[in-house]
């Protein structure tokens, strides 16, 4: 099997309880987050003929953390090989103990998804909570949604469900690395078609 994640960013409101439900749940240093969320939009006010004022404005969330992908960048650039995807459930995780700290998993992976910890002298990243997940539960991020916008399971099943897109903006083209996500667009997604949005609360972005 191969564990994937469901994001539906028409339930999303960019609360960030995900985000920091997993820094609670892994005790992460402030400088350190698997999980992101980003505000995405552009847009601009126009004054018409009639001096009325019009505007093409847009803004929605992504939440995003590692994508478990079946080709994962970390995993090729690690020269140690502590980056690793489990056989059975396709979780992509750090061995510590091989990690050398090196950094290179960080800098190769288009998601962003592992951080290099200097007080730890290792990478560390999302797992999928595979120890809640071998107990039958779901990450933390899931469980701790107040709007549900977030879904866990095997991911042949999730896109069955909900479909197979895999990136909306700011998120990487998804023919890189091929992540195990599913995303339930917004609705002001496809008022991007010029692909001119930015990420709004970079400030924010851990």
């Amino acid at each position: 099997m191969q564990y994937g994640f469901h994001y539906d960013g028409t339930r999303c409101t960019g609360c960030k309880t995900c985000m920091l439900a997993c820094k609670d749940y892994h005790n992460l240093p402030d400088d350190v987050a698997f999980r992101q969320v980003y505000e995405y939009g552009a847009g601009s006010w126009v004054r018409d003929g009639n001096s009325a004022w019009k505007t093409d404005c847009f803004a929605y969330y992504v939440s995003n953390a590692c994508c478990h992908c079946d080709d994962p960048a970390c995993m090729r650039v690690c020269p140690t090989g502590a980056m690793h995807k489990d056989a059975d459930t396709g979780l992509v995780s750090v061995d510590v103990r091989r990690c050398i700290g090196c950094g290179y998993c960080a800098l190769s992976c288009p998601y962003r998804a592992p951080s290099l910890d200097r007080r730890a002298g290792h990478s560390v990243k999302c797992d999928g909570c595979k120890d809640r997940v071998a107990r039958g539960g779901k990450p933390i991020c899931v469980e701790a949604c107040p709007l549900r916008a977030l879904d866990f399971g095997d991911i042949e099943q999730l896109r069955s469900d909900f479909g197979d897109v895999a990136a909306i903006a700011p998120l990487p083209d998804s023919s890189a690395t091929r992540p195990n996500i599913v995303i339930t667009p917004p609705a002001a997604a496809c008022a991007d078609v010029a692909g001119d949005g930015a990420v709004l609360n970079r400030c924010e972005i851990v």
